[in-house]
């Protein structure tokens, strides 16, 4: 008795002979493509009666790969339940290579399945500590990377690649503009708005100029800048060169003779370094004219009395300590955008995966960083 079943890419031929004896001749590929059909028909076949011997002719068998010869294990593990006898027959060539390739013939009529042990929290605990120092360990040598670039460049202005320099300008700079300048703007407005509903209480609706520059100006100009540009630019850094990063870019960089932190890093965060501190002056002056906006419509101030109080209220010292600080932070944006970057591995998934991680990782950086300098300014003063 002779009955065939066929799915696309293979054809499987069934004999039953003398006693219970089946012979399938397959043809065609058994692969991935074939492996899933393959096992669900051959079980709807098997199950109610298993055979007392099972052959398998592989003589038409035109590709072998690993899924297949999972086909060839689940025959062997349903004829061992029957305790049946199992037999290959006419494997040739290259579908010989990958069954002794893979020790086919050795392997057990059983497969015993392994079950993953939980881990506990002292395992994840220290899976946790050797991700961080190693993630320290490789945070040290790109910042020392990037500090002898960085100095190279002093002595030798002309390497620095003046186009890609400017062109980073303009996308961190220029084109950030806009969007900062409206953050800035509302923000500066909300800030007078609610400080003017306690002054008024005490009739010193002239300190809320006082209020608004000296917040702005200090501390919530910079930062405020510095985010912005973190979530765009930063962000941006990192999908760069992640993506040149996995389609071997900066391998074929370094193949050629450049090196990858000079060529790639260096002008972005010298670009980000003289952007960000202009930035925030422009992010400092639209908050200022937010609080203009109030103090003018509902605290019934003059312009000239506003602006006056506003520049009797900051000192030179306090622009230069938001403009220091805007540097240090611009610094911190591109070293990390350009960090998560370079420790992009694998596909798609992780040049995502070093985006959002290089946004996270710039706003904690700059929290971090002007907390430190809250704390040494506090000493300092």
């Amino acid at each position: 008795m002779r009955t065939s079943k066929t799915v696309p890419s293979y054809h499987c031929v069934v004999s039953k002979g003398e006693g219970e004896r089946i012979t399938l001749h397959f043809e065609g590929r058994m692969d991935v493509t074939t492996a899933a059909p393959m096992i669900s028909e051959l079980r709807l076949l098997l199950k109610n009666s298993p055979p007392l011997s099972l052959t398998v002719d592989l003589e038409r068998i035109t590709y072998l790969d690993d899924f297949g010869v999972l086909v060839l294990v689940e025959l062997k593990q349903i004829l061992s339940r029957g305790n049946g006898n199992f037999y290959l027959t006419n494997a040739q060539g290259k579908v010989r290579e990958i069954l002794d390739l893979l020790k086919f013939p050795t392997l057990p009529e059983s497969v015993a399945t392994i079950r993953k042990v939980p881990s506990t929290i002292f395992v994840r605990l220290g899976e946790g500590t050797i991700g961080v120092i190693s993630d320290m360990k490789y945070l040290i040598s790109f910042l020392g990377a990037v500090c002898l670039a960085l100095f190279f460049i002093l002595f030798h202005p002309k390497s620095l690649r003046g186009e890609d320099t400017l062109s980073a300008m303009q996308r961190t700079g220029v084109d950030a503009l806009p969007i900062v300048g409206l953050i800035s703007f509302l923000l500066g407005l909300i800030m007078a708005f609610m400080s003017s509903v306690q002054l008024k209480q005490f009739g010193a609706n002239i300190l809320v100029a006082s209020l608004v520059a000296l917040a702005m100006v200090r501390e919530l100009g910079p930062i405020m800048t510095a985010i912005i540009v973190a979530g765009r630019s930063g962000s941006a850094f990192a999908a760069e060169i992640g993506t040149m990063k996995i389609s071997e870019e900066v391998d074929a960089l370094f193949t050629m003779g450049f090196d990858p932190t000079r060529f790639l890093v260096v002008p972005k965060i010298i670009a980000t370094m003289i952007v960000v501190p202009l930035l925030t002056l422009f992010s400092n002056m639209f908050a200022i004219a937010g609080g203009l906006i109030v103090g003018v419509l509902m605290l019934d101030l003059t312009a000239d009395a506003y602006l006056a109080q506003t520049l009797h209220t900051l000192t030179l010292s306090d622009l230069l300590w938001g403009f220091f600080k805007s540097g240090v932070f611009a610094f911190l944006i591109a070293w990390i955008g350009c960090l998560r970057g370079f420790q992009v591995r694998g596909g798609a998934s992780s040049v995502g995966h070093a985006t959002t991680s290089a946004v996270v990782s710039g706003i904690f950086l700059i929290i971090l960083s002007d907390a430190i300098f809250a704390v040494i300014l506090q000493y300092w003063g």
